[in-house]
């Protein structure tokens, strides 16, 4: 009897079932995760060189920083993250379970839907259609579609699959993955609330601080659980697989992940530290920030401990030293988050280049190298093959090594410099660098050795890109399916008996505390996915409403200034120019309450400022000025030489000309739509300009243009796009010291009742 024939037998004598892994989604996510993260790859390049060298965008729109950084960003986390993701989930997934995937259908239709999100990304952005919230700028169509594939067909398919699997117990990758996939819909859902006015243009439901507090919430967990959590089930899986070790503490695993997913969630608002949030809320997310270095180096030594004993096989194995380097990384900058949520250190960093090498070193130091190893190991697996070159990945290791290197540094250089020469003081009491284009032309050199690390780095995918291409080469003419047997899970299952306390002589307490300590509830739970997922949505959700609800329900976290009003119909569509251009991108819109930014800018900013603001506008970064009170500072014909040639009007402006916006038409049809939108979200327009909005744009644009016009500028701008900019920069920050409307003609002007703290101490004060 043939052992084919023994193994059928006992199939149908002890009720085994037969299945095979789909290994083809890995490979097609596989293949994805490598080439889009040679193309964010390259446009880091080419905007970190625009940063140096502006005109590199050789006056073309669709390729000047602004456009092309949400680009870059988008494709690094989505994109090469995304489907380095879906690869480890769909491998491991299947193996961890034992179980195919639940649908194959699900399976495609999420592949190929992701891809078309990205594409759908890499063509608006550029063009221009963005929300404008950093890692959340796609338009609704988009985030419509996002929301579908995530949930719809990815994670319908992954519950199913949990729910058909044949090993009783959840391995820790799974929660992790189930975290992930739970989460970031809570998030995803939450931050693209919007009020669509046509197919590519919306705006947020959310205005000035409580957008920016959501998106904030959005932004720090879209790191927290996209490029974070999933990344830990990838190490918890593949790094044992890898090194041929357990996993060093199952307790220690345990600590890690719900310490993680619990604590995570409040450290968002430490992105808003001395802006115009509430100071409870900025403070709250620095405690926990500080908290999350206890889980996130317990998950590193988890990681790292996992190694012993193998530790000899790192010197020549180029996965295991991809892994190493990557937890490292995962290590450092899990301990500088931290601190530079710290309100004295923040103070310094924020919306410097010190934040940017931050991210890129966790982005190419732990999402890359994690990725890279998980690449190297799977290849022959995938492709049923040895791997092509080992000497290539092992080139490819030193060559990423360098180009971290040599990419971050400067940057870390450059943001010191940056907040060293903004806060610099002399000793009369006057701003060291009053000019604001100083702090910049002197970080034009480590702008270049930002480019050439990057060059460096890319090389490195390159040649994981060749490996890829000759390893799939000497692939089996058919891939061989392997069979596995498993027998399906009884429907009823006995826990083991309850631990007993190992103390004696204590109080009752420490024995409950003993019994608890010995995890067999946790071990419960890991045999039941349903409640593990409501433990993590509980954690999540609780986190997320104790902030979310005082920040929104209670008023006097942004008090009214009774001076502040809508954008005018003109001024509402410059605004949407100013976001399309992606000004944001450099310029913040944020006065801090401190003597460098106040000498510089002008009055802090308050909150009551931005309650017309759909969505924010503060920024998170000053390559060029804050603007927050940039209305009234400069002519009409200043602003407009400056977007024709920045550097006549600033010498040794990094900024890119923007010619296009004096030659192109601004569509004033679209004028009501906007003012309509606003107006719903609960701008108090009057009638007229309800009514006539098209006709209040003309008329204030006439009036722009006349006014250039007498200054010896060029004549008939009154239809073009750069009149609208020029209106909504000219009102920025300029509501504030307006008098007030006295209810009672015949009365005195009245100060502001409601606004306490625009009538508050002057600047210089505090």
């Amino acid at each position: 009897m043939s052992a084919e024939t023994t193994l059928e037998n006992a199939t149908q004598d002890s009720n085994l079932e037969k299945f095979v892994y789909d290994d083809q989604i890995s490979r097609m996510f596989a293949l994805a995760t490598l080439v889009w993260g040679v193309v964010a790859f390259l446009v880091g390049i080419v905007i970190a060189t625009e940063l140096a060298f502006p005109s590199v965008n050789l006056g073309l729109d669709f390729i000047t920083f602004g456009r092309l950084r949400p680009l870059h960003t988008n494709a690094a986390i989505f994109a090469f993250a995304g489907n380095a993701i879906f690869t480890a989930v769909y491998y491991s997934t299947q193996r961890l379970c034992r179980a195919r995937m639940w649908s194959d259908m699900l399976s495609r239709l999420h592949f190929w839907g992701w891809q078309l999100i990205i594409l759908a990304a890499a063509l608006t952005l550029p063009l221009g259609i963005t929300q404008s919230k950093e890692y959340a700028e796609l338009e609704w169509p988009i985030d419509l579609a996002i929301a579908v594939v995530w949930v719809g067909f990815f994670g319908v398919n992954f519950f199913m699959t949990l729910a058909r699997r044949r090993e009783r117990h959840m391995y820790v990758a799974l929660w992790f993955y189930i975290a992930t996939i739970v989460t970031v819909a809570l998030l995803h859902v939450f931050n693209n609330l919007v009020v669509p006015i046509g197919l590519f243009k919306s705006y947020s439901v959310y205005a000035g601080v409580q957008d920016a507090f959501m998106q904030w919430w959005y932004g720090h967990n879209a790191v927290a659980f996209f490029l974070t959590t999933p990344f830990l089930g990838l190490m918890y899986y593949f790094l044992p697989k890898a090194a041929n070790r357990p996993i060093f503490s199952y307790k220690l695993s345990i600590l890690h992940f719900w310490s993680l997913v619990f604590i995570y969630i409040w450290a968002g608002p430490h992105h808003l530290h001395y802006t115009a949030l509430p100071q409870w809320a900025s403070t709250l997310g620095m405690l926990f920030s500080i908290m999350l270095w206890m889980p996130s180096w317990g998950g590193m030594i988890n990681g790292l401990l996992t190694l012993r004993g193998a530790w000899q096989k790192v010197t020549s194995d180029p996965v295991l030293k991809f892994f190493v380097v990557g937890i490292t990384f995962y290590g450092m900058s899990t301990f500088e988050g931290p601190v530079l949520s710290i309100k004295s250190v923040n103070a310094l960093s924020h919306y410097t280049d010190w934040t940017i090498a931050h991210v890129h070193a966790g982005a190419l130091g732990w999402n890359g190298f994690m990725t890279f190893g998980m690449m190297y190991w799977l290849l022959p697996r995938l492709f049923q093959t040895e791997l092509y070159s080992t000497r290539l990945a092992n080139l490819h290791f030193w060559l990423g090594t360098v180009g971290i290197l040599l990419y971050i540094f400067p940057i870390y250089v450059a943001g010191l410099t940056q907040g060293l020469m903004w806060r610099a003081i002399t000793d009369t009491g006057q701003l060291a660098y009053p000019n604001f284009v100083e702090t910049v032309r002197v970080l034009i050199p480590l702008y270049l050795i930002r480019a050439v690390g990057g060059v460096v780095y890319l090389s490195g995918a390159l040649l994981l890109s060749y490996n890829f291409f000759q390893t799939w080469k000497r692939r089996p003419a058919n891939y061989e399916e392997v069979e596995h047997y498993a027998p399906a899970l009884e429907p009823h299952y006995d826990d083991d008996p309850a631990p007993k306390s190992r103390l004696s002589g204590v109080l009752e307490v420490a024995k409950k505390l003993d019994v608890f300590e010995q995890l067999a509830w946790h071990r419960r739970w890991e045999r039941l996915p349903r409640l593990m997922t409501i433990w993590v949505i509980i954690a999540v959700v609780a986190a997320s409403l104790f902030e979310i609800i005082p920040t929104f329900l209670i008023r006097s976290n942004v008090p009214t200034i009774a001076t502040v009003t809508p954008y005018t119909p003109l001024e509402l569509a410059g605004r949407d120019i100013y976001v399309a251009e992606g000004c944001y991108n450099c310029h913040s819109q944020m006065i801090r309450p401190m003597l460098a930014e106040t000498k510089r800018y002008g009055e802090y900013s308050k909150p009551g400022e931005f309650v017309y603001d759909h969505p924010f506008q503060w920024g998170s970064r000053r390559i060029g000025p804050d603007l927050a009170r940039e209305g009234g500072k400069q002519s009409n014909l200043w602003h407009l030489i400056h977007f024709r040639d920045p550097e006549k009007m600033t010498k040794g402006s990094i900024m890119p000309p923007y010619p296009w916006l004096e030659k192109r038409k601004l569509n004033f049809k679209t004028i009501p739509d906007r003012v309509w939108a606003a107006s719903y979200l609960g701008a108090p327009y009057d009638k007229a300009a309800l009514s006539d909005s098209i006709a209040l744009a003309k008329k204030q644009a006439k009036a722009i243009a006349d006014d250039i016009e007498r200054q010896k500028g060029p004549s008939g701008l009154e239809d073009k796009q750069v009149v609208a900019l020029i209106a909504y920069l000219q009102r920025l920050g300029t509501d504030l010291f307006k008098t007030p409307k006295s209810p009672n003609p015949s009365a005195e002007p009245a100060p502001a009742a409601d606004n306490k703290t625009a009538q508050a101490e002057p600047a210089s004060t505090r």
